[in-house]
């Protein structure tokens, strides 16, 4: 594994006495994501020294891996030149992406320096809705006539295949440029060469459609298990392919925008440095204040309920304790059944079976916790910890049977919300666990206080 800290003080040294036929030896034979490891961990003022020995191929490579604050720190530290040489360089799927995360000034400077042929490709790219198959496919592919037999096909992909994102999947398409087939490298290799390609054994044709979202495209490389998949158009014309490196990618945006969204906020859609301060308040404003609005209720029961408090003041002690774990409980059921309908683990038809479990589950840990709560009250009575009056042991029932109550109903509401979503068309997501832990702590009043009025009333009520 790279050393990256050693490595980097070594190329430190290479830069500082201007040797820069060594580093360009050094980093010449290193892996593209490993170089960018070592670019980021370089000063900003040593970045653009790495980068300018770089080969153009391996420039664009590595210019990919960067992420986008460096990128833009290299694009103002380099020429027009150098500029243009790295995007032709980089691949269209990953040139588009780049523009889109660039600010607007710095993308009107990166057009500028495209070829008439690498602007319209970008710009057509650039054509498809945010968040399709469109923005994500690369034009760069090989294919093959229906008509040819294997020989004459491995024939023309040693012409036509340098350059190509991927060789390891070759596209049958006609000439009306309509896609027929797909076909594996190695299935085409393996066959006879007279054989017609049409005729290779391989597996069906999986296809998408260019508008697509990009929550379907994931979908499909995860359920076919394929390295790359083609893009058409409604009619079923080749378009474009995207690889499975860039779903990847899709892969962990997705997964962070479900992550902030469990944090109770909108998701960012950028990184968190390139988000100015503004759009995170925007973005986090309107979920705290909602959740703000819900917490309102919480000192309206508290209101409804003065009357008991007022007489038993020792009730209020254990308030934040059945409110906390009312909510830690419905925070933990709705992280976990999120996923699960995430990972497909679950469907709509499976909220029953994920009822009785977390009723079981809600009652089984209510009752731990209540019995936690009851020895704790217990042993500070009797240890003179604390006085919780005569009526101590009432006291101590009321929070066991309010736990079960309260953690009962957490788990309920956690694990159903995401199944009420999910019918409604809204994203499982959105019911995070600030607004779960919200609902629970209401509610949760509500059972504490009902519950107390029950085992206690004619003495501490």
């Amino acid at each position: 594994m790279l050393d990256t800290v050693e490595v980097g003080n070594s190329l430190r040294e290479l830069i500082q006495n201007r040797n820069w036929d060594q580093l360009r030896g050094r980093i010449r034979g290193m892996n593209p994501s490993d170089v960018a490891d070592l670019i980021i961990a370089l000063p900003p003022e040593e970045e653009a020294f790495v980068f300018r020995v770089l080969p153009k191929d391996q420039a664009g490579e590595v210019f990919s891996y960067l992420p986008p604050d460096h990128q833009e720190e290299l694009i103002a530290a380099l020429t027009n030149e150098q500029v243009r040489g790295v995007l032709q360089a980089m691949p269209p799927d990953d040139r588009t992406r780049l523009f889109e995360e660039m600010p607007a000034e710095v993308t009107r400077r990166l057009l500028a320096t495209l070829s008439p042929d690498e602007l319209k490709n970008t710009s057509w790219l650039l054509g498809y809705p945010e968040e399709t198959a469109g923005r994500y496919m690369t034009p760069k592919y090989v294919t093959i006539d229906p008509k040819m037999r294997a020989g004459e096909a491995l024939e023309h992909i040693r012409k036509t295949g340098r350059g190509m994102e991927t060789i390891n999947v070759v596209y049958i398409v006609d000439e009306r440029g309509k896609l027929v087939e797909d076909i594996r490298l190695a299935s085409l290799v393996l066959a006879d060469p007279n054989t017609p390609v049409m005729e290779i054994q391989d597996p069906p044709m999986v296809s998408l459609f260019a508008t697509v979202d990009r929550e379907e495209v994931l979908k499909a490389f995860e359920r076919y298990d394929r390295l790359a998949l083609p893009v058409t158009d409604a009619d079923g014309h080749m378009l474009g392919i995207i690889t499975v490196d860039d779903i990847l990618d899709v892969a962990e945006q997705e997964a962070t925008e479900d992550m902030q969204k469990l944090g109770g906020m909108e998701a960012l859609d950028a990184p968190y440095l390139n988000v100015d301060v503004f759009s995170m308040i925007r973005k986090r404003a309107g979920w705290l204040s909602a959740l703000f609005l819900g917490e309102m209720l919480t000192a309206t029961a508290m209101t409804y309920f003065e009357g008991e408090i007022a007489h038993a003041v020792v009730l209020a002690l254990f308030v934040p304790l059945i409110i906390s774990s009312g909510g830690n409980s419905g925070s933990q059921a709705t992280s976990l059944i999120i996923r699960s309908l995430a990972l497909r683990e679950l469907r709509l038809r499976d909220w029953y079976k994920v009822f009785r479990r977390e009723l079981l589950s809600g009652v089984a840990l209510g009752a731990l916790l209540g019995a936690i709560g009851f020895v704790r009250i217990f042993l500070w009575e009797k240890l003179h910890f604390t006085d919780y009056g005569k009526h101590y042991m009432l006291v101590a029932f009321t929070v066991w049977a309010s736990l079960i109550g309260v953690v009962t109903f957490g788990t309920l509401a956690g694990s159903m919300l995401p199944f009420i979503l999910r019918k409604l068309g809204f994203d499982p997501a959105t019911s995070s666990a600030p607004f779960v832990a919200t609902l629970v702590d209401v509610t949760g009043l509500c059972i504490y206080f009902t519950v107390a009025l029950f085992i206690l009333r004619g003495t501490l009520l």
